[in-house]
């Protein structure tokens, strides 16, 4: 051993090297090591090296030259692989030394080549103080492949959600306990819905109870007989006309994974039909002629047919005699949205201004007569809104084209709600999300995400955990939701279109005042210190990263909440 070894520590004579050691260090890192000294002059290369190139084994001695040694690399045909998917034309041997030796004199270096068509090994480059080289060969192959698998796994998953999302009718999805996990832009334009507000729900969450109730019982008999279902029936749209719509439910996966598949279709005005009504062992008929029913069975040859359940029409419900004040400034949709409702059976009139409403709202509580509804359009103001608070009467919010062209079917929506709740026993603005656990217990959770995938990995988890939630996809929604329905927490993705999660954050804190503040967690996707700051500026209490899991969650309501609170769940 020298007298005076190098200031960096490194000792390249005598048995300081211990081979054996390094071998075995090579071994258990599954990589080769090269080191070199300031000659290089090769001092150790472990035998893993010849797993990745089969040089002659003389080329691993103490005391060979780097440059001899990588031109036997060379000529094991590393050289005539180069950047094959650049088309590039092969180095000459002496080139591609070169360009090796330049390689390894640079202080830190790492490259990833791709040897053959399934083979990745990296290099892991070092040159220390006093001119020593180490060099670290690793293969990568199976890293690679779990990367590719992975992106094209991500594409494929963006594909089908985009072809699915972008379809032109209605479609959706439920799983086995018949909870919606997916549905379509046309089917949140058809029913004039947001995702938020159907993902993690039932049909009894969303539609009538007799409704529900049809939707259902032929929801349950495709997830345990297998058959399709076929069913024809007569729906309102938003411009008021009555339409017959075919609808067709499968069900999909394997067995304790099975999925419903529902999509829907208007049938042809002059009076044709589907071919599937020919297929089926029976077809159930109305009396009012208005519904159809068919289930065509998934056997095998011989097999017996199940009869199916029969059910019965679903058709528009009656709003006769409901009173509706609609508040505009705008004569042409004034017009329009009184002589609509009238249509349908609505009492319907109008004042221009909230003066007007305020007037109108003071003499008809003094004459005892109760209004149903105030239809505000969205270029009045809040004092609208305040004024039906006051009174104790519910305002829904249009714009000009929705009061013109949609009212009818915007406020048919709304009163089939108030009569679902009414049937519950519940209020409808206390319908919130109940995936799992009893009618009465759980956390009330509201998640403020706008991506759709983001949106169901929510949903799972907090129905696993047994927690009632609601999802808001915009920040606007957000902070309308926590006004309604004050949640024990918000789950705040900062990146939200409308107002972005920290102007939702803060909005929120202004709304609150001096009392006592909800609790809001930041969802960030990267650990930028700067996010993490804006969120406190903000007003939030806590950040977490995606992806989310629900021991994270957990363990975040465990510390935000009160153990009474964060135990209640059903």
């Amino acid at each position: 051993m020298a007298a005076n070894p190098p200031a960096d520590g490194w000792e390249p004579t005598g048995t300081a090297l211990q081979p054996a050691f390094l071998d075995a260090v090579s071994e258990g890192m599954s990589a080769a090591f090269i080191a070199y000294d300031r000659n290089d002059l090769v001092l150790f290369t472990s035998r893993q090296l010849l797993g990745f190139f089969p040089v002659p084994a003389h080329f691993l001695r103490h005391g060979t030259r780097l440059r001899d040694l990588l031109g036997a690399i060379f000529d094991t045909g590393v050289g005539q692989q180069r950047n094959p998917a650049k088309g590039a034309n092969p180095m000459s041997r002496d080139d591609w030394i070169s360009q090796k030796i330049a390689s390894h004199w640079r202080e830190r270096y790492e490259e990833v080549e791709r040897h053959g068509a399934d083979r990745w090994i990296r290099f892991v480059k070092r040159r220390l103080p006093g001119g020593y080289g180490l060099c670290v060969i690793s293969d990568i192959s199976e890293e690679k492949k779990r990367e590719e698998q992975w992106r094209a796994d991500l594409e494929r998953v963006q594909l089908t959600e985009d072809i699915l999302d972008n379809l032109p009718f209605p479609l959706f999805v439920k799983d086995r306990n018949l909870s919606y996990v997916a549905v379509n832009k046309a089917f949140c334009e058809k029913h004039q819905v947001g995702a938020d507000e159907v993902l993690g729900r039932r049909s009894a969450d969303i539609f009538s109870p007799d409704v529900a109730a049809r939707y259902e019982e032929s929801d349950r008999h495709v997830m345990e007989t297998g058959e399709m279902s076929v069913a024809r029936h007569r729906q309102i749209s938003r411009d008021g006309i009555e339409r017959d719509v075919v609808s067709r439910k499968h069900r999909i996966g394997k067995p304790g994974r099975y999925f419903l598949v529902s999509t829907a279709q208007e049938l042809p005005r002059d009076g044709g039909d589907v071919e599937e009504f020919n297929l089926a062992s029976a077809v159930t008929v109305s009396n009012r002629q208005s519904y159809r029913r068919a289930y065509v069975p998934a056997r095998a040859p011989g097999e017996e047919v199940r009869n199916p359940p029969a059910t019965e029409a679903v058709f528009p419900e009656s709003f006769s005699g409901k009173k509706v004040l609609i508040v505009t400034d705008d004569p042409a949709a004034d017009t329009m949205a009184v002589k609509t409702l009238a249509k349908y059976g609505f009492e319907a009139c109008s004042v221009h201004s909230d003066s007007e409403l305020e007037a109108f709202l003071e003499v008809a509580s003094s004459a005892g007569v109760a209004l149903d509804l105030i239809i505000v359009d969205n270029q009045m103001g809040m004092r609208c809104l305040e004024l039906g608070e006051r009174y104790g009467i519910t305002a829904l919010v249009l714009d000009g084209f929705q009061m013109a062209n949609e009212i009818t079917f915007l406020v048919a929506r709304h009163f089939n709600r108030v009569n679902r709740g009414a049937a519950d026993g519940e209020a409808t603005s206390a319908d919130w999300e109940i995936t799992t656990g009893e009618e009465n217990g759980g956390l009330q959770v509201l998640v403020a995400e706008d991506n759709d995938i983001n949106q169901i990995v929510f949903s799972q988890i907090l129905e696993g955990l047994g927690y009632r939630y609601m999802i808001a996809s915009t920040g606007d929604e957000a902070v309308r939701l926590w006004s309604e329905h004050r949640p024990q927490i918000v789950l705040m993705d900062i990146s939200l279109p409308g107002f972005n999660g920290f102007e939702a954050a803060r909005l929120i804190r202004q709304m609150e005042g001096d009392g006592s503040q909800t609790p809001i967690v930041g969802v960030l996707t990267q650990a930028f210190e700067r996010d993490r700051s804006e969120c406190a500026r903000a007003g939030m209490n806590d950040v977490i990263m995606k992806p989310v899991s629900p021991d994270i969650l957990q363990a975040l309501f465990d510390k935000h909440l009160s153990p009474e609170v964060a135990q209640a769940r059903g």
